[in-house]
């Protein structure tokens, strides 16, 4: 009966995430750091660009507005660049917030899209 040899972590090989799969967590992750999808508003989308261990990612949103634009898209960069980190295991050097539209709320509570 042979014994198996026991085979180092460097020699095994390696696990490949197929970009689409970051894509999804860096969408998740990008409607996490919203307060929330704006009503008839579509959920984030992302694409991205993996190479070796590092991922550049590409976010889309709809936002609610008037609100802080800045400090929402700030959310997003930081939020999508944790979880990407902790779930994939790559470096995020950047992510870069595309806001597609922008829904109007008005005092008396009237969604619209802003044109």
């Amino acid at each position: 009966m042979a014994v198996a040899a026991r085979i180092e972590p460097a020699e095994r090989g390696a696990t490949r995430i197929a970009d689409r799969v970051v894509a999804k967590i860096a969408a998740r992750a990008a409607r996490e750091a919203l307060d929330h999808v704006p009503e008839n508003g579509a959920p984030p989308r992302a694409s991205v660009t993996v190479h070796h261990d590092s991922a550049r990612v590409h976010v889309s949103v709809e936002l609610g507005y008037p609100g802080d634009l800045g400090g929402q898209c700030g959310a997003v960069r930081r939020q999508v660049a944790e979880r990407v980190r902790a779930l994939a295991g790559m470096e995020v050097p950047e992510v870069a917030v595309r806001i597609e539209r922008l829904h109007a709320t008005d005092a008396g509570g009237n969604r619209g899209r802003i044109r």
